[in-house]
């Protein structure tokens, strides 16, 4: 089964879209660590020792080729914006406020 997820960290409120190409309960992507870490060291330390990071599952297929399991990684990052720094920790495709 191919997915698209959404992962939240919930002390930052903020996002990371992606996707994997089979079932997997355990897989929570792989945003940039550093980018991560940036936001979580402003956090109080009591927050960074007790938080949740939530995974949700956006769309599926059981016969999507991985070109269109692509496309639609980069149709949910947009239609979210998690690739806003504001929003997100996705940083592609990049972020342009103007599409």
């Amino acid at each position: 089964m191919k997915q698209i997820y959404k992962i939240t960290y919930i002390p930052t409120n903020k996002i990371y879209i992606g996707k994997v190409a089979y079932e997997s309960f355990r897989y929570f992507g792989s945003p940039d660590i550093e980018v991560v870490n940036e936001d979580f060291l402003k956090l109080p330390k009591e927050i960074q020792k007790d938080y949740t990071v939530r995974k949700e599952i956006l769309w599926e297929s059981e016969d999507c080729s991985d070109s269109e399991l692509s496309e639609k990684e980069v149709e949910f990052i947009r239609k979210h914006q998690s690739n806003n720094p504001e929003i997100g920790y996705n940083r592609w495709p990049k972020f342009n406020e103007n599409t």
